[in-house]
């Protein structure tokens, strides 16, 4: 009786670490976007781009900014293992400045939270304050 439950055990302990084998992995290009010196009104569309480096899919649930004028969009569908995919960030240019956002990017990856950054600074066009 004691050998079939050790070769039990054994054999759910081996099919619960094959299980984990399988994960997503969120691998960026740049974790972050530098607009560098824009004018106000300029186009506030950055992209950050990823590749799903795991084995299973990569799923995002959710993508939030640290404040209201950082639009960030997600992807709605799985990225498969081997493929990329974007979230898509909008800033507002209508605010002269530096600019300095974080946007947290959670997912089912290996590491679930990431932090993304945005920087650069906007200036007022020429001949205006």
């Amino acid at each position: 009786m004691k050998k079939v439950v050790l070769v039990l055990f054994v054999g759910l302990l081996g099919f619960s670490l094959t299980a984990q084998d399988k994960a997503a992995k969120i691998e960026f290009k740049s974790e972050t976007v530098d607009y560098g010196e824009i004018e106000k009104g300029s186009d506030g569309i950055r992209v950050f781009e990823f590749t799903n480096t795991g084995t299973a899919p990569l799923i995002i649930s959710k993508v939030s900014s640290s404040c209201g004028c950082t639009i960030p969009k997600k992807p709605e569908a799985p990225i498969l293992p081997g493929e990329t995919g974007e979230i898509q960030v909008k800033y507002d240019t209508n605010r002269v400045g530096h600019i300095r956002k974080a946007i947290t990017v959670i997912s089912n990856a290996d590491t679930p939270t990431k932090v993304l950054k945005i920087k650069g600074t906007i200036k007022a066009p020429e001949g205006t304050k």
